[in-house]
C-alpha cells in the first residue's frame, strides 16, 4: 500500500500522509492548517454553497484544525464565529461541556463552549463548520452543548466527508475521503 493517498480538491492536489489510528485502521491525514491556499479555496466553494442562506447568524466550530476555514467562511458570510474549545479554559464562566469520541486522538476530549459565548448564541440561527467529519463524534457532541445555548443548528459544513462511518445525509461536504483498513 502506498504510504500517501491523492486527494484533488476543487482544483488542488494534495498528498495527505498514511497514518495508523487503531490497530485496524489507517487515515489520510488532511490539516488545513498552514495551508492558505487550501483554505481560502475551500472557503470559496463552501460559500458557494451557503451564500444564498441569509439567516445564518453565526458559524461555530470545533477546535482546532477547521479555524483558519471558519475564519474565512465568516469573511466571506460577514458574519462572526464561536469556537468550541477542547478543555474548560481558566477564564471561562460557567462552561457547557460534552465528551467527545475521535478515531484520531486517543486520550479523553471534551466540546466546550464558554458563557460568554452562549451568551452571544442564544437565539441564533448557526452554522456548524469543521475541516473532516468521520465518525461524526465531534458534530454529535458538539450539537449536544449547542442544545444547551438556545440557537438553532440550520447548517452543517465540512470540507472532507471522510468514510468513517458518519452517513453525512445532514452535512454539506466539498469531497469523500476514503479509509484504509489494515491488511492482514
Amino acid at each position: 500500500m502506498s504510504e500517501y493517498y491523492t486527494l484533488k480538491l476543487c482544483g488542488l492536489t494534495r498528498q495527505l500522509r498514511k497514518v495508523p489510528v487503531s490497530p485496524t485502521l489507517i487515515i489520510a491525514s488532511f490539516v488545513m492548517l498552514g495551508d492558505t491556499e487550501l483554505v481560502e479555496t475551500c472557503a470559496d466553494a463552501l460559500y458557494e454553497k451557503l451564500k444564498e442562506m441569509k439567516e445564518i447568524d453565526l458559524l461555530v466550530c470545533p477546535e482546532a484544525k477547521g479555524i483558519p476555514l471558519t475564519h474565512a467562511l465568516a469573511v466571506r458570510l460577514g458574519v462572526d464565529y464561536v469556537v468550541a474549545r477542547k478543555s474548560v479554559k481558566g477564564y471561562m464562566e460557567n462552561p457547557i461541556v460534552a465528551e467527545v469520541k475521535s478515531i484520531t486522538t486517543k486520550e479523553k476530549q471534551f466540546i466546550v463552549l464558554d458563557g460568554l459565548d452562549v451568551d452571544k448564541l442564544k437565539g441564533k440561527k448557526v452554522c456548524v463548520v469543521d475541516d473532516v467529519v468521520s465518525t461524526g463524534g465531534s458534530l454529535k457532541s458538539l450539537q449536544e452543548v449547542l442544545a444547551q445555548t438556545g440557537c438553532e443548528v440550520i447548517r452543517k459544513v465540512t470540507v472532507l466527508l471522510e468514510e468513517g462511518g458518519y452517513n453525512g445525509e445532514d452535512l454539506t461536504y466539498l469531497e469523500r475521503l476514503p479509509v484504509f483498513p489494515v491488511e492482514k
